[in-house]
């Protein structure tokens, strides 16, 4: 297993996608702070121009860039590898985090559908094809880090498209692990973030103030340093409302819906919630 201060160190370089606010912009402050160049990609000028100087006020103005990309397009992320390769030589982490939540449904328009898949699936992907070639040839450890979503495998009703994104990204970094840990003298390694309630700009809503069930990005990024310093996979977060116990058992009752032959989300069935209920309060 790698010691990730081998990784999150001074000279090495760290990529963040929707690294202008959120996760990401959190993420980016943590590895500028360990001493790391840090290339943010966002779309948003200001917001994105916002943010890399909050960066160079941490880390320096020759250890920050920022670089408008549109993930959902796979020559954009073409050409942020380049430009980052082209600054700063290599890159040694890289965090796919851009996502988008719009509300779908399955008859909602096609649109809706392609760009949620094209963000948070498709930019997963395809940044990590077009990154991981040469993170895996320059021979030092590294991380791609995929943020996923615990809707990705509990799959509640509503937003369906959201939903199956997010599941997509669970195992393709499943698969993307698989095939690293193979590859003979390979030094990195894939890890799947499962964020729990996050106050970010994707779920605060109408909300100018952050719930007390929510955490913040940077305890979120605290827990994920500490999951990758025990060599964790499954970055599986809690929040203040959710502890992991609770969390475990929504996923096994997910999973023991094909095992037990119930019908699909069963947890919201009529017939089942009193089941689970029941299940989830076993001690």
């Amino acid at each position: 297993m790698t010691n990730i201060q081998d990784i999150f160190k001074k000279s090495n370089v760290a990529v963040i996608t929707g690294g202008a606010s959120g996760i990401g912009l959190a993420a980016a402050k943590y590895f500028a702070g360990r001493g790391m160049s840090v290339a943010i990609a966002d779309l948003g000028g200001d917001r994105l121009a916002h943010a890399a100087d909050e960066l160079k006020a941490i880390a320096g103005e020759e250890n920050v860039m920022a670089v408008e990309t549109d993930v959902a397009v796979k020559e954009s992320l073409e050409a942020l590898e380049r430009t980052v390769l082209q600054r700063f030589g290599r890159v040694h982490v890289l965090m796919n985090n851009a996502g988008i939540g719009p509300e779908t449904s399955i008859f909602s328009p096609q649109a809706n559908w392609d760009h949620i898949f094209a963000v948070n699936l498709m930019g997963v992907i395809n940044g990590t094809r077009t990154f991981g070639p040469k993170m895996l040839s320059h021979g030092e450890p590294g991380l791609i880090i995929n943020t996923g979503s615990k809707q990705g495998i509990t799959t509640p009703p509503g937003n369906p498209a959201y939903n199956i994104s997010k599941s997509g990204v669970k195992v393709f970094t499943e698969a993307l692990e698989h095939e690293l840990r193979n590859i003979e003298g390979g030094k990195i390694s894939a890890h799947l973030l499962i964020p729990g309630f996050v106050f970010t700009g994707l779920t605060k809503g109408d909300r100018s103030e952050k719930p007390a069930a929510a955490w913040t990005p940077e305890q979120t990024v605290d827990f994920m340093v500490e999951s990758l310093e025990r060599g964790d996979f499954y970055i599986l977060c809690p929040d203040n409302d959710v502890a992991r116990p609770v969390d475990e058992r929504r996923m096994a009752w997910a999973a023991g819906d094909i095992i037990e032959n119930r019908p699909p989300l069963s947890r919201w069935h009529k017939d089942y919630a009193e089941k689970f209920k029941a299940y989830l309060e076993q001690k």
